[in-house]
C-alpha cells in the first residue's frame, strides 16, 4: 500500500506517521519550501495526548509544554474568577493523560521528526497541489508544475481551502463566521507578575471572548482574543493587525487584557471560518482528513487533536484492509465522521456560551454561568471528547 498525503499540517505528519509505524509506503505533499509553522498555542486534551502516546511523540512534547495548574473562567469587565473545571491531577485520574497547552511549532517538530526517523525522504517540499484524479487500481495527486504523484490512495490533509475537497466535491470554501480572532505570543517576562500564573483563563462576555495560558515551558503566554461583528475583506485567512484596532475592539474589557494586547510584540488578525459538517469526505481511493474533511470554530479547543485522532484511525483502518484500499477508506469515514460531526456542532453552540448577552453583569453572569459551567453541564459536553480511545476505536 502507498498513501499519498497532500498537506504536511499536524493532520498530514500524524497520519504519515502511523502509518509509517504499520509499515505503510508513504509520501506527504507540503507546498511550502520549508516545515515552518506559524507561533500559535494549541490545547492538547487528553484524547490527544492518549493518541501522540500511541505514537510515541507525548513524552518529547510534553517537555516542551505546560500543564496548567487549573482552568477558570473571568468575567470581561471585573475580571472576576469562576473555577471551570481541574485540568491537573483530575484530567489524568480521569481520563489517563493530562491537559497540555502547546506551542504548535512544537508539535509539528516532533511529529516531523518522527516521521524523517522512519522515512528521511518521504516529505516532499515546495509540491502545491493543483489536482487530483483516480481510476479503478490508483489515485494520483497533480501539482502545478505538472508533476503527478501515485499512490494507491490519496488523503487530503490540505486544510481549510483544500484543494483535494474542491476538486473532488466540487468548490465549497468555508463561509466567514463574522467574527475575528486577534493572536499574540507575549514572552512570559513581559507580563507583570500576576498575569504570569500557569493558569488556562478563558475571559468570557456579550459578543467576545479572549483565552490565555502559557506554552513553551512557560516561556511564552498565549494571548487569543475573539469579537464579533467584524468585517473580512483580505485575500487570505490572516493579516497584520495593530494594537490600537484590537484596544477599540475590546473598548470596556478588563485592564489585564489590555496589558495582554499591549505587551503582544505583534498581533495578527484571522477570520474564524464556519462550515456545516459535510456528509461524506471518501469517493472511492481519496479522501479527505482533519480541516479538509471538517473544519471546525476553535470552541472546543479540538481542531489539532482531531486532525491526530483522524491521522491514527485512518492509519489503522488502512492497516485492517491493506487488500482493499476503497473499503479502508470508507470503514476509515465511518469510524470518524459522526464524532467530527458532532465535534464541529459543539463548537458553533459553545459561541453563544461564551458570547452570551448574560454575561453584561456580575449578577446575571453568576447564574448563567452555575447553568452552563458548572460540573454536570461540563462533563456532558466534555466527557465524549475527552475520553475517547483512537486505538480501540472500531474501524
Amino acid at each position: 500500500m502507498h498513501v499519498v498525503l497532500a498537506g504536511g499540517g499536524v493532520g498530514g505528519m500524524t497520519a504519515a506517521l502511523a502509518l509509517l509505524q504499520r509499515g505503510v509506503d508513504v509520501t506527504v505533499l507540503e507546498q511550502a519550501p520549508a516545515l515552518t509553522e506559524v507561533g500559535a498555542g494549541i490545547q492538547i486534551s487528553p484524547n490527544g495526548n492518549r493518541a501522540l502516546d500511541h505514537l510515541g511523540v507525548f513524552e518529547t512534547l510534553r517537555k516542551q509544554s505546560c500543564d496548567p495548574v487549573r482552568k477558570e473562567f473571568r468575567l470581561w469587565n471585573t475580571g472576576r474568577p469562576w473555577p471551570m473545571f481541574d485540568l491537573g491531577p483530575m484530567a489524568v485520574e480521569r481520563y489517563g493523560y493530562p491537559y497540555l497547552t502547546v506551542y504548535r511549532p512544537d508539535l509539528l517538530k516532533a511529529l516531523e521528526n518522527a516521521v524523517r526517523a522512519l522515512g528521511a525522504d518521504v516529505i516532499l517540499l515546495g509540491s502545491r497541489v493543483a489536482g487530483v484524479d483516480q481510476d479503478a487500481s490508483s489515485a494520483s495527486v497533480v501539482l502545478d508544475d505538472g508533476t503527478r504523484v501515485t499512490g494507491d490512495v490519496v488523503i487530503g490533509a490540505d486544510g481549510v481551502r483544500s484543494v483535494v475537497r474542491n476538486t473532488v466535491w466540487g468548490p465549497s470554501n468555508p463561509e466567514f463566521s463574522g467574527m475575528v480572532a486577534w493572536r499574540g505570543l507575549i514572552p512570559m517576562d513581559d507580563l507583570p507578575k500576576h498575569l504570569r500564573t500557569p493558569v488556562g483563563s478563558t475571559w468570557i462576555g456579550p459578543g467576545g471572548h479572549a483565552v490565555t495560558y502559557p506554552l513553551h515551558g512557560g516561556t511564552l503566554m498565549n494571548f487569543v482574543a475573539t469579537i464579533e461583528g467584524k468585517k473580512w475583506t483580505a485575500a487570505g485567512g490572516t493579516e497584520p493587525g495593530t494594537a490600537e484596532e484590537c484596544h477599540a475592539d475590546f473598548a470596556g474589557w478588563h485592564e489585564d487584557i489590555h496589558t495582554f494586547i499591549t505587551a503582544s510584540p505583534r498581533l495578527l488578525k484571522w477570520a474564524l471560518l464556519s462550515r456545516d459538517p459535510i456528509p461524506a469526505w471518501t469517493s472511492g481511493r481519496v479522501s479527505l482528513l482533519g480541516d479538509a474533511a471538517h473544519a471546525t470554530l476553535p470552541f472546543l479547543a479540538q481542531g489539532a487533536v482531531h486532525a491526530i485522532e483522524d491521522g491514527v484511525v485512518l492509519a489503522r483502518a488502512i492497516e485492517a484492509y491493506a487488500d482493499d484500499p476503497t473499503k479502508a477508506l470508507t470503514r476509515y469515514e465511518t469510524a470518524r465522521i459522526e464524532r467530527t460531526s458532532r465535534m464541529v456542532r459543539g463548537a458553533t453552540a459553545n459561541t453563544e456560551r461564551f458570547h452570551s448577552r448574560e454575561l453584561v453583569t456580575e449578577e446575571r453572569a453568576e447564574p448563567y454561568l452555575q447553568r452552563e459551567w458548572s460540573i454536570e453541564p461540563i462533563a456532558d459536553r466534555y466527557d465524549w471528547l475527552y475520553s475517547y480511545d483512537v486505538v480501540t476505536t472500531p474501524v
